[in-house]
């Protein structure tokens, strides 16, 4: 089976491949794309893989975007952790979605599940590959509605493991490729999430995604300013040494979280 990631955090295209490789079944990567311009290029260029494991939320759009560019024969197996995605997702030749984070059964059941159609396929030619959408709807809408969010971390602290309560943290960022949290008391550790996976287990109300690389509480903003582009530029307490900037396509529901 020859399958291509379209994934633009490297966490989970790494642990996408470890899961792949405890799997056992001949499968070989063949490719990773970060974007809907880089998979639209692979695609072009390359043979069709077998499947296509395909991230929602990519680094220059959504990954629909690539089915409306060119013609996909593949089956695709989707990632997202937004309900609102599910009913668009299963008309581009999905099999199946996998909520981030995604975990190994998980993805082992949704192989065994291709594996299972391509072989009905075979066997009668007029089998036809169709995916109850309100079913599989409704069963993501269960899953998230009784979803329990982190009220802790466990995490690294010089050689020791430590845990911390999310009310002590006061954001989430990413920097060189590595994702952190810092505390209210300025400390700062690295969590082995993805900024996707987070957003699947950080309460709403207490966390904001501002940008790609910043989720922030309400009690760590010190200053809120407007910024050049229709966006808004934070003072954080405590201080962080980047730019934190509100894209413009968050702006109106930041201030809507703020207003509740």
């Amino acid at each position: 089976m020859k399958v291509l990631i379209i994934e633009d955090e490297d966490l989970a295209v790494a642990k996408l491949r470890r899961s792949l490789a405890t799997i056992e079944r001949e499968i070989e990567v063949v490719g990773v794309t970060d974007g809907v311009e880089s998979s639209v290029e692979w695609l072009s260029s390359n043979p069709a893989p077998d499947l296509i494991l395909a991230d929602i939320e990519l680094v220059d759009g959504q990954s629909f975007e690539i089915f409306n560019r060119i013609e996909v024969t593949s089956t695709v197996i989707f990632t997202t952790s937004y309900d609102e995605h599910a009913l668009k997702a299963f008309k581009v030749n999905s099999v199946d979605y996998l909520l981030k984070p995604v975990q190994k059964d998980e993805l082992e059941a949704a192989l065994d599940k291709f594996s299972k159609w391509i072989g009905d396929a075979k066997s009668s030619p007029a089998f036809p590959v169709t995916v109850n959408v309100e079913n599989l709807a409704a069963q993501l809408h269960q899953h998230l509605s009784v979803q329990n969010y982190r009220r802790r971390f466990l995490v690294k602290s010089v050689q020791k493991l430590v845990s911390i309560n999310v009310e002590e943290i006061a954001y989430f960022y990413s920097d060189d490729r590595l994702n952190f949290f810092k505390t209210f008391n300025n400390k700062r550790y690295v969590v082995d999430y993805t900024m996707d996976e987070l957003e699947t287990m950080l309460k709403p109300e207490d966390f904001f995604r501002i940008s790609r690389s910043f989720f922030v509480s309400p009690a760590s903003l010190e200053q809120i300013n407007d910024y050049f582009g229709h966006r808004l530029a934070l003072k954080l307490k405590p201080e962080n040494e980047k730019e934190v900037i509100v894209s413009r396509e968050k702006v109106s529901d930041f201030k809507n979280w703020l207003g509740k």
